[in-house]
């Protein structure tokens, strides 16, 4: 008789969702227009943002839109959101179609999470939006999320060409905020092998990517970008908000602070505080930030450097006498299975220290 074998210590569940994604550089709207068929769009709400405009209106040129929506804002504020929505049904849209970064697919998903039109995403930065089925409102200085199906885009069109034009601050902020989601799933709530494989690959396309658009890298960097922007998407939307997307979702929320740049403010300060309890992902997480060493918040701290991240929420606009509010409301929505226990004493220091913009510890 055989030994039968030992029991697998692995156990988890995990989800892969339904999603086409489509690279093509220099045809977006080509690519746009022809998988609009197969969803059954023939009559979209195009939603785009300033900058995107030309590209929605060379789509209308294509299709017939019911209607054009030129309003979209970040944290996806509850009038617009209803508005557009208004908007959508009264045109008799068939689908959705957002040019823009996460201010346009958020309100895209505001959309659909009430009428179940599908969308067809367009991202125009490195947000990772558009590989999730989460969704935010924002009403009363307070950002609301969920998770919806319904929400996650049916097909999403990647253009480096699209990101070609990004200011170089604005390309190195949203990048790094793609990043702060592939470290922020590394410790989420659902976070399983399968995700932290996409993760430490993220990092390290990311990574790579930053420092090549700091320098000569181009149109090979920029698709290095998008390519790790979406699979930090695809982590996020399986392991759930960590730590630092329920900070995030409470700074920008509550003061109205800049999305991408606020996720690259805040990043380097969750790791510091969690990665020292998990060596391990330490370690994986160093090696794809370029540091053989495991040293992956000194990593971080060169790679903010050497690219020019912002570095303190108070140059983002954040009040210093507003620490004690988001600290309250970080305490009250801390997620499950941090890897280090969220305490006020500790929640207050990283804020502090993020607001400074002081350099985390090292690992």
């Amino acid at each position: 008789m055989s030994t039968p074998p030992a029991p697998s210590s692995m156990s988890f569940v995990h989800d892969t969702l339904a999603q086409r994604v489509v690279f093509d550089t220099g045809r977006a709207v080509d690519a746009a227009v022809e998988q609009a068929g197969p969803l059954g769009i023939t009559r979209p709400l195009l939603i785009s943002t300033d900058g995107t405009h030309a590209v929605a209106e060379a789509i209308a040129g294509r299709l017939t839109p019911a209607a054009h929506w030129r309003d979209a804002v970040q944290h996806v504020p509850r009038d617009i959101a209803d508005a557009a929505t208004a908007t959508a049904r009264e045109s008799g849209a068939d689908g959705l179609i957002s040019i823009g970064g996460g201010s346009a697919t958020g309100l895209a998903k505001a959309v659909a999470l009430e009428t179940g039109l599908p969308i067809i995403a367009v991202p125009t930065t490195y947000a990772a939006s558009e590989a999730t089925p989460v969704w935010g409102i924002t009403e009363e200085r307070t950002k609301t999320t969920g998770v919806d199906p319904v929400v996650l885009p049916k097909v999403v069109v990647y253009d480096s060409d699209l990101v070609a034009t990004l200011p170089h601050d604005m390309a190195v902020a949203s990048g790094l905020n793609a990043l702060a989601h592939s470290v922020d799933s590394l410790w989420a709530p659902k976070s399983d092998p399968i995700n932290r494989a996409y993760c430490i690959e993220s990092a390290r396309a990311l990574a790579t990517a930053l420092r090549g658009l700091s320098g000569e890298g181009g149109r090979e960097a920029r698709e290095q970008a998008l390519y790790g922007c979406y699979l930090s998407g695809v982590a996020f939307a399986s392991a759930g908000s960590g730590l630092h997307h329920k900070i995030c979702h409470v700074l920008g929320g509550t003061f109205n602070l800049p999305h991408a740049e606020t996720h690259s403010v805040v990043l380097r300060h969750v790791a510091a505080l969690n990665l020292p309890a998990v060596p391990g992902i330490a370690d994986q997480l160093a090696h794809a930030l370029g540091d053989d060493g495991g040293h992956a918040v000194a990593a971080l701290n060169d790679l903010y450097r050497e690219v020019g991240a912002p570095r303190s929420l108070a140059e983002l606009g954040m009040p210093e006498d507003g620490i004690p509010e988001a600290v309250e409301r970080v305490l009250a929505a801390v997620p499950a299975g941090n890897p280090v226990e969220v305490t006020a004493e500790n929640m207050t220091a990283l804020l502090t220290a993020a607001f400074h913009g002081t350099d985390p510890a090292t690992v």
